[in-house]
This record gives C-alpha cells, structure tokens and sequence, in this order.
C-alpha cells in the first residue's frame, strides 16, 4: 500500500495532541525494530516521546494506525526511505557551536600540549562521532587551528565526522547556521572563520569545511567501519541511547580506531565500569576521558594528570 504525503491533514481521524493510545505488544514491535535496525533503546519513561514523533509523521502521511505504519516501513522501497525520514525523526540534533568548554580545555592540556610539533609531519586526526549537525567537528576545527595559529606551529588537521542521520549530515556539509548557534563562541572565532550569508545566517569558510569528512556511521556496523586509526575520537552523548552491553561493544570497536596515546573523550556519566586492556581513564575536571596505551607493558601517566 502506498501513502500519499500530500494528503490533507484535516484527513486525519485524529489530532495531534491526542495522541492515539498503543498497545504493548505494538510498542513492543517498534522497539524491537528500533533496535535492530540501529541499536538504539528506549526507555518506558520515553514512550511519550516515540509515540508523538510517530503521530506527526503518521498525520504527514495521513496513516490513521500504528500497525498500518509499521507495515508502511518494514516493506519495499518506500519503506526504506521513510525509516531514513523516520529515523532522522527520532535522533536528537540540537548542539550548538563550543558547546562543551571543559572538553575543549582537556584537548587542550592533556593533548595538544603534548604534541611533539618537531617530529617529521606533524598531524592530527579526530573522530567526531555523532556529529549530529556538525557544530561539534567545526567547533574543533576552530579551536585547535587556532591554538597551533597562536603557537605558530604547523601541523595536518583533518576530522572525520559520522551520524546516523542523512538530513544532519547534509546540514553540516552545507555549514550553514543561524547565529544562535554561536552563542558561546568568542568573536575572535567568528571574525575568522564564519561569513556572513545573510541575515542571522553564518557560513564556516572554506579552509575549515575542506578538512571535515562527513560520512554515515549506523553503530550497528561499526565493526566493519572504513574510518581509520585516529589521535582524537569524541562521542558525547551518544551512549546514552543504548543499552550497558552495547555500549561496551561500540567502546571496545572505538578502541580499535585509536592510536598509541590517542585519547577517546566520552559525556559524563556516559559509561560506568568499563575496562580494556588497552585504555586507562584520564582524570580530568568535569571530562569522561581515556587514553590507549603505547604498548602492552606500558601505563600512560601524563604529567599533572591521574591515570
């Protein structure tokens, strides 16, 4: 059966503020799919939340029930666009441009200060996983290109910056934003690196955005991802959509990606527990953060900080 987006919403057997009741065995089902199609799980306390993104898009397409829905997405070709449309949906996007200062400073001190800028080309490669609509890659762009400016220090920068989500991975490679965005960026930054595109738009220039790699990552094959190895992967607020044992396994797969005293930079509270034989967590005020090992033998102890 196929649903025609163009119906009228006063087709519809219901409003969106009365959300149609769903049954556990249906609730059930979504889930499962959600999960086996992403790995992403859903609380009960968030049923609410799944059930009004369904709605809205089911009023869109004038679908009146969850089991014709569910059907509409699980089959054919149409179906498979409309989990991507459905998807995007139900991943959250909002960030903003140097959303976490404190992560910043540690890439700063346990990272960039270290960096032997001497050594025969010098370089940096940093996983920005979960990129959602990009702020977050560009933000570190600026901000470590700026530092090696200020040093006077040359170095390659590239990042590599992944989501779920084909609509956020398209904004970010536009890198065009509304000037809310900036609000915690000093104008320092924003004189350098954003143009202004009209009103209360700003676009990154051209030197930052050739740099950054967008590219689709569901975790559910990152096992089999392309990415390479890197000195710098940050996933904050990632986690917090899977379960314990599947957040050990996205952790573990990371690792593989990290370089000898790469630092893999995690939201607090994201993960509790964890173990690798190669990874030791880095204190750091405020910052979830670990370090691979230079070898097997060897413990990471950076001066001024507990491993």
């Amino acid at each position: 059966m196929i649903y025609a987006q163009e119906k009228k919403v006063s087709q519809t057997l219901w409003q969106l503020n009365e959300l149609m009741p769903m049954s556990n065995t249906e609730y059930a089902l979504w889930l499962k799919l959600l999960e086996d199609r992403t790995g992403i799980t859903l609380p009960e306390l968030r049923k609410s939340f799944l059930l009004s993104k369904l709605s809205i898009r089911m009023q869109e397409l004038g679908i009146t029930d969850y089991k014709s829905y569910f059907a509409y997405v699980t089959h054919g070709k149409a179906g498979r666009v409309e989990w991507e449309i459905l998807v995007d949906r139900l991943t959250i996007h909002e960030t903003r441009f140097f959303r976490d200062a404190k992560t910043l400073s540690f890439i700063k001190h346990a990272y960039l200060e270290k960096l032997n800028f001497e050594q025969d080309n010098p370089s940096i490669h940093i996983w920005s996983v979960g990129c959602a609509t990009g702020e977050e890659p560009y933000s570190l762009m600026m901000y470590i290109d700026k530092y090696m400016a200020d040093k006077n220090e040359q170095c390659y920068l590239a990042v590599t910056a992944s989501d779920i989500s084909h609509d956020a991975l398209a904004v970010g490679k536009k890198a065009v934003y509304h000037q809310n965005r900036f609000t915690n960026v000093p104008e320092e930054y924003i004189n350098h690196y954003l143009e202004n595109v009209g009103k209360d738009h700003y676009l990154v220039n051209d030197s930052l955005r050739k740099r950054i790699c967008f590219n689709r990552l569901n975790f559910i094959n990152l096992d089999s991802s392309t990415v390479g190895k890197m000195d710098i992967i940050i996933c904050q607020n990632v986690l917090i959509y899977f379960k314990r044992e599947t957040r050990i396994q996205i952790l573990n797969q990371l690792v593989k990606h990290l370089l000898p005293g790469g630092v893999l930079i995690l939201g607090a509270g994201e993960i509790t527990g964890w173990q690798h034989p190669e990874i030791n967590a880095v204190k750091y005020n405020g910052v979830l953060a670990f370090q691979r090992v230079q070898s097997q033998l060897e413990c990471i102890q950076q001066p001024g900080y507990d491993a």
